[in-house]
């Protein structure tokens, strides 16, 4: 039977915070008689008000209008509007011949032009958003080949059987203090440079991107989100609590985003969450 998902994605200022940086995105393209294809993103923004706010949204339509421009590339009757058309297009030519390389391919450019989008931005407001940057994290999934990208310290995880697993790792000083035996696991949530990533998009001319393939099965789920969860949910059990005893993707977003604002609601909330199924 065809792979069929499901998703939901939801953003929330936090309880400290007037203005909301994060921006999330969820699309899904099904057709009873194919694989199921879908894009999820979150992307937290860095710099402040005009910066911050401003380099999440760009990042996100820079990666759907980068994957638009490729599938009107390979297809000449596709269009580069993306909410109506194009991941009804891509899921169409995946179903007939794209690979998880392909994907792999269009995921590595989507990221590369959002990286040119948000430093271009920066540099043109020099006086407003001249330290613009923003983090990524994004699935591209077609049946149950997906692939994962990351920059910064948003995350994506993988929710199997009952057991949260981290897809993605953090650029951030803390993880790579951790990484180099500087710092203890548990000051990940504690250490005064935990806020401080080196990576972002925007920083640099090019980024590096970490990309990660997975070979879904029915019954999994992956969770997108920035640190606004991620910090105040410190437990995976936690999570998979949440998460399974909500009756709807909407719910368990919601659910999420109210335990992280229970929780201190210390910084914005963004959260996607997707289901693959038969």
């Amino acid at each position: 039977m065809p792979v069929k998902l499901q998703a939901h994605a939801l953003t929330h200022p936090g309880r400290l915070r007037e203005n909301n940086e994060d921006t999330v995105f969820q699309k899904v393209y099904a057709d009873p008689s194919e694989d199921a294809t879908g894009l999820f993103l979150v992307a937290d923004g860095v710099g402040g008000r005009l910066a911050g706010e401003a380099a999440s949204y760009w990042a996100a339509e820079a990666v759907k209008n980068s994957l638009s421009d490729l599938i009107d590339h390979r297809d000449p009757r596709a269009t580069l509007h993306f909410e109506k058309h194009t991941l009804r297009q891509f899921g169409s030519m995946v179903a007939s011949g794209l690979n998880p390389d392909d994907l792999h391919d269009r995921v590595l450019a989507a990221v590369e032009k959002a990286n040119q989008v948000v430093r271009t931005y920066a540099q043109n407001k020099p006086d407003e958003a001249w330290n613009a940057g923003s983090t990524l994290s994004m699935a591209l999934v077609n049946g149950l080949d997906a692939v994962v990208a990351n920059v910064g310290d948003s995350r994506t995880y993988l929710l199997r059987e009952g057991q949260l697993r981290q897809i993605t790792k953090d650029h951030s000083v803390i993880q790579r203090l951790i990484d180099e035996g500087q710092a203890q696991p548990e000051e990940l949530h504690t250490h005064t440079q935990r806020h401080v990533i080196y990576r972002s998009l925007g920083a640099k001319d090019t980024v590096a991107t970490d990309v990660f393939r997975l070979t879904l099965a029915p019954g999994d789920l992956l969770l997108l989100c920035t640190d606004g969860l991620w910090e105040m949910l410190k437990s995976a059990a936690d999570i998979v609590r949440l998460i399974y005893d909500s009756p709807s993707m909407m719910a368990a977003c919601e659910n999420l985003v109210a335990a992280a604002n229970a929780a201190g609601g210390e910084d914005n909330i963004g959260v996607v969450l997707v289901r693959v199924f038969e």
